[in-house]
């Protein structure tokens, strides 16, 4: 907390200025505190205290992914930043003997990445939870959120993946978003299929934000999904388009309409909204076999909570369909339970855990 509040105590002023000079500041304060930590981490590395570098170089590593997650796409720097992130939080990794794998999906001409974490204690193939991000999340702020630690304590392997639209699938190799999510998700199960540690009957998939689109949509096109669960109820996105349009939703980055059309490769606005229509679940869900696990924070200021009804109501053939809106009392009342990680996350995973054939205990 102490470095959080070394960055961001001097951006009180910036935070009232314009999107453009708020990032700037922005930017200048974490990747200067994300600097400092490198740097000691480097005077680690020359006592021979790797673990202690690593740990370092991993939070550096993250201050520079959030620094330029808020940078507007064609920002000065910004893909250098990312490249830089990258190396740092992934050698950061390495030093601490994480067992995160770093693995490659193909995919098409190209691939997708993704960390494989697995689980603990178990013998054979594993129990696996795809993680799919929301808009503007990557891979990593989903692996250090903690599922795949949790997940492993209960015996479910992960694979957390940058999929077309998010991370380094697109700033690296272009790969914008599209609405048919089922057309990369079957490429992940391809690839889990393959590998001798997972149990590919036993392959869950979770989404969060704009993932509780994106996951629904893809266990229900594919069958080899063995369960499904959402951090958000993204029933209805072109609804929530088009209230922003209309000012009446927040916003969840800076430079939110040139973000989308970068991140759906749409050349004008109306270009985006054309796509974004085709994205909501209706007429979609009752496709749906398998369990699935629908959670929302009550006050969701970004998705309203009656897209989360809306989704449970329309699982009529989930064998085993559950609603958890997160209160008060739980905490993770806000947008994906970003304002408790631990209680939500802990309910998802033990739920995961429990329809997947891993252990609570």
């Amino acid at each position: 907390m102490g470095e959080i509040q070394e960055m961001c105590g001097p951006l009180a002023e910036a935070a009232k200025a314009k999107d453009a000079e708020g990032t700037a500041a922005f930017r200048q304060t974490w990747v200067t505190m994300a600097d400092k930590l490198v740097s000691l981490a480097q005077e680690d590395l020359e006592k021979g205290r790797k673990i202690s570098a690593g740990d370092k170089m991993v939070r550096a590593g993250n201050y520079m992914l959030t620094a330029e997650r808020l940078l507007a796409h064609g920002s000065e720097g910004r893909v250098a930043l990312y490249e830089k992130f990258y190396d740092t939080f992934y050698k950061g990794l390495e030093l601490i003997h994480s067992k995160a794998e770093h693995v490659q999906i193909p995919y098409g001409d190209s691939y997708l990445t993704g960390i494989f974490y697995p689980a603990e204690n178990v013998d054979g193939p594993q129990p696996v939870l795809v993680q799919l991000n929301g808009l503007d999340s990557t891979k990593e702020m989903k692996f250090l959120v903690g599922l795949p630690r949790w997940l492993a304590q209960r015996g479910v392997a992960s694979l957390v993946v940058d999929q077309p639209g998010t991370g380094d699938a697109l700033r690296l190799r272009n790969l914008t978003a599209r609405y048919d999510s089922e057309h990369w998700a079957s490429k992940i199960v391809d690839y889990l299929e393959t590998r001798a540690d997972v149990d590919p009957s036993r392959i869950g998939c979770e989404g969060v934000s704009l993932g509780g689109y994106y996951c629904p949509r893809a266990v229900a096109f594919e069958p080899r999904f063995a369960m499904g669960v959402i951090w958000g109820a993204n029933h209805d996105w072109r609804d929530v388009q088009k209230r922003r349009k209309e000012a009446e939703g927040d916003f969840p980055v800076p430079h939110y309409w040139s973000h989308v059309r970068w991140v759906f490769g749409a050349e004008t606005d109306d270009e985006f909204m054309e796509k974004a229509e085709k994205m909501h679940l209706h007429g979609v869900l009752d496709r749906i076999k398998v369990p699935f696990l629908v959670t929302h924070g009550k006050h969701d200021s970004q998705i309203p909570l009656k897209w989360a009804h809306a989704t449970y109501d329309q699982l009529v053939n989930s064998p085993k369909r559950e609603l958890k809106i997160f209160d008060e009392r739980t905490g993770g009342v806000q947008h994906s339970s970003f304002d408790n990680s631990a209680n939500a996350g802990a309910y998802i995973v033990d739920w995961v855990a429990e329809t997947l054939g891993g252990h609570t205990d």
